[in-house]
């Protein structure tokens, strides 16, 4: 992603002064402010809004021309956000003018924020704050001592009511705009900065061999709906791209660039949206021309795209469906008046017979192709999520999938790939998540506490039983048809979400946080609907295991969300330190996180922390670390490097921290690096060698060692 230096501002104006009559109660105490006016670095609006600032208010306004003040009706907790994507600086305070009759203004509420971390204090406007003009307007100044005393970055200002004020509550608003900040702001700044945290105790076991470190998890996946145009999915320095999703069960690659929208988006046939002409060929050769491996997911749905305008509930037959493709290509959901699905057609409709010699003949050409430009190719999957096929490709696969169909298609379409590529590394099942690690899709649509499909199978997990089928065919066939149990993880808790979206409340950021420990730990209860260990890594060591011991571990798809807040970057990098720690094979992020985000940086604490190449280490040490934080250490193959990852999950308090480092030579120099939310990522520090090392609030914090090697 982009390494864009971007700093956006937030401000809430709470409770500006009231047009109306005042509330009975009301009371106005004039302004005792009698500082001058100060100056003004940076105009937000006057008149208009100025230098790129967006307007994303929510109260209703009265018109007004070019060059007035904004016009608000702010009687039901009204108020202003102005943002501005790509500002930067160091700012004294905030200063705008008011008017509002009669001139009420207790209550008005102003902070900055961020949408990366909600640590901003909310201002109430005080008479302290205000100077009172005869014309009735009123001037009021905020430092950054109470908006923002640490002067982190921020992206919003807002101004809001944060109480009722009487009908219509018309709050005129102007000359909003920045102060420089003096010496003596930056230097109080700096000093809260550099106050001691916490003392908080880590250590890091150098005695042992070390677990080595897979790069396959550092991945990020391709949606088939998204532009490779975007191009800062580079600057992530991922390690492997997987072609997968729910469209690519469709896909046909004699066509190059067909595939099936499936229910995500109305059943539509389409090429690839924004890349016309793009194909699994461009695909590989753009990832290896990046030195990226390469993940395909091949169709074992048993159809494909027969072209790329065909769609199943097409208008012409279908025209009571509950809504059509806004697009205009009279394509519907599936979806009755009532919201119920329609009973799909033939699949002959959009689709083709793809049976495995169809894959296989994929899997030639690849091999044909990789001959010419070089291996790409690390791992097939054996398609996408089959427990959910009758809702997502029910146009095609209305039925659920039981235990007989997974083990035979993962048995006919793993033989086929192996057939012509022996030495392919070949993953399934790519379920989605929790009930299919245990139920077929005919135990969730019957209900799990009928299991019918389960119980047929002597009451047998799926996977379980799966697994030891598939070693039951090696056994007798000696073809072996799989390398790697892949499963898909999302956290299921509410308002957690995917990508961008979810809560960024400080109690759902926090739950973000601990939903990881669902990957890893034993002793940490889900707290979703799942209400147990989900232990998601040892649980998949146990399977293979018990039933088809040598399996490689694969995680296909994962996401915390709110991949713009500091909570899913801390998630995020959580994730990557425990992939490596846990022995994991491979993993690859559901799709890749947006320019310059927290999840952005949290790959390139990994990846690329000091912006040319340095990254963590290949040999995963063990490591502990106090509750709310988190350590991993990692060193270099010759001994001479080593790397540690600090997180601080509380956005409160900065940690003091003393890393036990017994049995480790004594470093001969460090580099440290942090990343807060600043704009700039991760930004260096001095920090000298064999000093605790101070971890601030959501930080995602990388040091460095240089070490005297191997004797």
């Amino acid at each position: 992603m982009r390494i864009a230096t971007l700093l956006t501002l937030g401000v809430t104006l709470l409770g500006c002064r009231n047009s109306a009559a005042a509330p009975p109660n009301a009371t106005f105490a004039p302004g005792t402010r009698t500082t001058k006016t100060p100056n003004v670095m940076a105009w937000i609006y006057s008149g208009d809004l100025q230098n790129g600032w967006q307007d994303h208010g929510w109260a209703n306004r009265q018109p007004r021309k070019s060059g007035e003040p904004e016009k608000h009706l702010m009687s039901n907790y009204g108020g202003w956000i102005l943002t501005r994507s790509g500002f930067t600086g160091t700012f004294g305070g905030l200063v705008f003018r008011i008017k509002g009759t009669p001139p009420v203004s207790d209550f008005l509420e102003v902070r900055v924020d961020s949408e990366q971390a909600d640590v901003f204090p909310r201002v109430k406007v005080t008479p302290e704050h205000r100077t009172d003009f005869p014309d009735g307007w009123s001037e009021v100044y905020l430092p950054m001592t109470e908006l923002n005393p640490m002067l982190r970055p921020f992206d919003h200002v807002v101004l809001r009511a944060y109480k009722p004020i009487a009908e219509p509550g018309l709050v005129e608003i102007d000359k909003v705009g920045l102060t420089p900040a003096d010496a003596e702001q930056v230097r109080k700044a700096e000093a809260a900065l550099n106050q001691p945290g916490l003392p908080a105790a880590f250590s890091v076991d150098c005695s042992a061999k070390g677990q080595e470190i897979s790069p396959l998890i550092y991945g990020i996946a391709l949606n088939a709906r998204l532009d490779e145009k975007d191009t800062h999915q580079w600057k992530l320095n991922a390690t492997s791209r997987r072609w997968g999703g729910n469209p690519m069960s469709r896909y046909n690659w004699e066509l190059g660039n067909a595939w099936n929208t499936a229910a995500d988006y109305y059943f539509r046939n389409v090429d690839y949206v924004g890349t016309p002409g793009y194909s699994w060929k461009s695909f590989l050769d753009l990832n290896r021309d990046r030195r990226v491996g390469s993940a395909i997911t091949l169709p074992t749905i048993g159809w494909v795209a027969k072209d790329t305008r065909s769609s199943s509930f097409p208008k012409a037959d279908y025209p009571a469906q509950e809504e059509f493709d806004p697009d205009g290509h009279n394509a519907g959901n599936g979806k009755g008046k009532d919201g119920k699905p329609i009973a799909p057609g033939n699949p002959s409709r959009t689709s083709i017979p793809a049976p495995p010699d169809f894959v296989a003949r994929w899997v030639t050409a690849i091999r044909a192709h990789e001959a010419k430009r070089g291996k790409s190719v690390d791992v097939y999957f054996l398609d996408n999520e089959p427990a959910l096929w009758n809702d997502t490709h029910r146009d095609v696969h209305p039925e659920p999938v039981g235990y007989e169909e997974l083990l035979e298609r993962t048995v006919n379409y793993g033989s086929a790939v192996r057939k012509v590529a022996p030495d392919a590394v070949i993953a399934g099942p790519a379920e989605w998540g929790w009930p299919g690690y245990f139920y077929s899709a005919i135990d969730a649509k019957a209900g799990f506490s009928l299991k019918p499909d389960r119980r047929k199978h002597d009451d047998v997990p799926l996977l379980d039983w799966w697994l030891a089928r598939l070693a039951a065919h090696e056994k007798k066939t000696g073809t072996r048809v799989l390398d790697v149990l892949d499963l898909h993880y999302y956290p299921q808790a509410r308002g957690l979400g995917v990508g961008t979206d979810g809560k960024t409340d400080a109690e759902t950021s926090a739950l973000r946080i601990r939903s990881t420990r669902g990957l890893w730990d034993p002793k940490y209860t889900d707290e979703s609907w799942i209400k147990e260990p989900v232990r998601l890594i040892p649980r998949m060591r146990e399977l293979v295991k018990e039933n088809y011991p040598g399996l490689k571990l694969a995680i296909g798809e994962y996401n915390f969300g709110a991949e713009r807040h500091l909570s899913g970057g801390l998630a995020l990098a959580e994730a990557l330190g425990r992939f490596g720690q846990e022995g994991l094979y491979a993993a690859w992020y559901w799709t890749y996180p947006p320019e310059a985000s927290p999840a952005f940086w949290a790959f390139r604490a990994f990846r690329d922390y000091d912006g040319k190449g340095a990254h963590f280490e290949q040999l995963a040490l063990p490591t502990t670390a106090p509750r709310d934080a988190s350590i991993f250490a990692a060193r270099s193959t010759d001994g001479k490097t080593m790397t540690l990852v600090a997180l601080n999950f509380s956005p409160n308090d900065a940690l003091e921290a003393n890393v036990d480092l017994s049995g480790c030579a004594v470093a001969e120099s460090q580099r440290v690096f942090t990343y807060t939310g600043d704009a700039r990522g991760f930004v260096p520090r001095e920090v000298p060698v064999g000093r605790p090392y101070r971890l601030p609030p959501y930080s995602i914090n990388v040091i460095e060692m240089k070490l005297p090697g191997k004797k």
